[in-house]
């Protein structure tokens, strides 16, 4: 696929700014992206596939520094495998945590809600 596609999906499929590309590859976040001679990055479909992961882990509230070192033990090789795994398994139990705590906070805002849904139905009678 062309070049041209690549930076569409990165910029409009996955609401990433070229700013933020960049940033994410600066900082290791990301694998390094191959340039073309004039300087120009390639986007492959596994960078994409990173940019996508990305993304994902820190809308999802995983800390960068975590991530980076996800990435740079997938560069080392599969010998990583097993450090890589743990690294997840721990994120998605943090992610779990705050998964419960925010179902929590919804019930409590659903109960406030539903209250002064019951008090508006008693002030709306009494116009009556």
């Amino acid at each position: 696929q062309s070049i041209l596609f690549f930076i569409f999906y990165i910029k409009e499929k996955l609401k990433i700014s070229s700013y933020t590309l960049r940033y994410y590859e600066r900082i290791g976040l990301l694998p390094s992206v191959n340039r073309s001679k004039g300087g120009i990055r390639n986007y492959t479909d596994e960078d994409c596939r990173w940019v996508e992961f990305a993304k994902c882990m820190r809308e999802a509230g995983l800390p960068v520094e975590i991530l980076i070192d996800y990435v740079s033990l997938f560069q080392k090789g599969d010998e990583t495998i097993p450090a890589r795994k743990e690294i997840l398994l721990e994120q998605r139990g943090i992610l779990s945590g705050k998964i419960e705590e925010l179902k929590k906070t919804l019930e409590k805002l659903d109960y406030k809600i539903s209250r002064y849904e019951e008090r508006l139905l008693v002030k709306e009678k009494e116009l009556k």
